[in-house]
């Protein structure tokens, strides 16, 4: 469940990534995204759908991240225990 509606940045996707040790394979089967899709978001490569960082947004929320919209200047992202552990 979302509670912050702003959206996710680019880095804030490959940081929560990192922290989980995702592929962007392993982010598109939890978010049920294309791995091309998350590829271009990543990269900046072309403008994905509201519904799509939505879903990604989710699927790490689920996994265990945060987002913090500020963090010394700009967005960040942490890591937490996975809802439902």
């Amino acid at each position: 469940m979302i509670l912050d509606k702003r959206p996710i940045s680019t880095g804030q996707c490959r940081a929560a990534r990192a922290l989980l040790d995702w592929s962007r394979e392993d982010l598109a089967r939890e978010g049920k995204v294309s791995r091309a899709a998350i590829a271009d978001f990543e990269t900046n490569k072309r403008q994905v759908r509201e519904r799509t960082t939505d879903d990604l947004r989710e699927a790490l929320e689920t996994a265990g991240i945060d987002f913090i919209p500020q963090n010394g200047g700009g967005p960040g992202v942490r890591h937490r225990e996975p809802q439902g552990s």
